[in-house]
């Protein structure tokens, strides 16, 4: 059954993120040889839809307003509301990121819609499409179908691959005019805490410190192994209550979702709720003094030991490594 899907392209300091090439992966899975959309919101983005092409979509449809500059509900809600009248689509997919969560139940309640967040992977069987998607912290997995109305779905970063870049693929690009009117929220400036690079929950390789780095200054190793693996840092709550660093680095049940092909753990005992946001990595490492840790029991390597030895020792290892290659 040939579906026509709306993609929702996600902007971020004017370069498209890479969960939006996973999402146009994902509604080509939806669409079954159907029309895939790529959709582009914001002051001037026009420039980024032949990179979705690239990626898939078989055209783009900008929605270009100063208004819409900075991201807020109420001019997004707007923005989408009107591509999904003037296109019609049997889908919707955008990331589960911060963007995501807050858009994706504006836009079901709007519609009257069902929404599947925190898709991980998807299937067609039976004509219907069958999402699947962590539950109890990622202890288990479920699988839904959405039986009628629009497919509404948030897709997981790092979950679902992108299609390989096509450099040859074109197609068109067509603005839609909206009036963008009765915002209740204008954002005037933005200041961001993250740290600088890689983004934390698109990354590859992620190097968390928990509260064995035993203050600020011991996250420094740990910044340097991840620039040499091209990669970013994390925390566990621990680290952050500390004031190890800033919340924004976060990882766990209350923090961000992370699931980066390397997950070094340095100083993490392993808490449930740390295990919530990170289980599901593809490779863990566990680096602790205590051998019963629990972050052990999740690890696909453990080394026993003080990170503080471990770390610096790793970080030379794979400089070597960059080097010969």
């Amino acid at each position: 059954m040939a579906r026509k899907v709306l993609v929702l392209g996600e902007v971020r300091d004017g370069s498209l993120r890479n969960v939006s090439f996973e999402a146009v992966s994902a509604a080509k899975t939806m669409a079954e040889g159907g029309d895939v959309i790529g959709l582009l919101i914001g002051e001037s983005v026009a420039s980024l839809a032949p990179q979705l092409i690239q990626y898939g979509a078989d055209r783009v449809i900008t929605v270009e307003d100063a208004k819409l500059k900075s991201y807020t509900s109420d001019g997004y809600a707007q923005a989408v509301l009107a591509a999904v009248e003037a296109e019609q689509p049997e889908g919707l997919v955008m990331g589960h990121t911060a963007l995501g969560k807050d858009l994706s139940p504006r836009i079901a309640a709007k519609l009257g819609a069902g929404l599947i967040s925190d898709v991980t992977a998807l299937e067609v069987a039976g004509g219907n499409v069958v999402f699947t998607r962590p539950i109890y912290s990622g202890k288990a997995f479920e699988k839904k179908i959405i039986t009628a109305g629009l497919l509404l779905a948030t897709v997981r970063p790092n979950n679902i691959a992108p299609l390989a870049l096509d450099e040859s693929r074109t197609g068109e690009t067509k603005s839609l005019a909206v009036t963008i009117k009765d915002l209740r929220t204008t954002i005037k400036e933005v200041v961001r805490k993250a740290a600088e690079g890689v983004d934390l929950s698109e990354a590859k390789v992620v190097i968390a410190g928990g509260r064995g780095v035993k203050s600020a200054e011991g996250f420094k190793p740990l910044q340097e192994l991840a620039k040499v693996l091209g990669g970013a840092v994390g925390a566990s709550r621990g680290a952050c209550d500390a004031d190890y660093c800033d919340y924004s680095l976060q990882i766990g049940q209350t923090g961000k979702v992370v699931t980066p092909d390397l997950y070094i753990a340095c100083g993490i005992s392993g808490a449930i709720q740390h295990l919530a946001g990170m289980s599901n990595s593809k490779v863990i490492v566990a680096i602790n003094k205590d051998p019963e840790a629990n972050i052990f029991k999740v690890a696909d390597y453990g080394i026993v030991g003080d990170l503080f030895e471990v770390v610096p020792l790793l970080t030379e290892e794979f400089k070597k490594l960059t080097v010969r290659s």
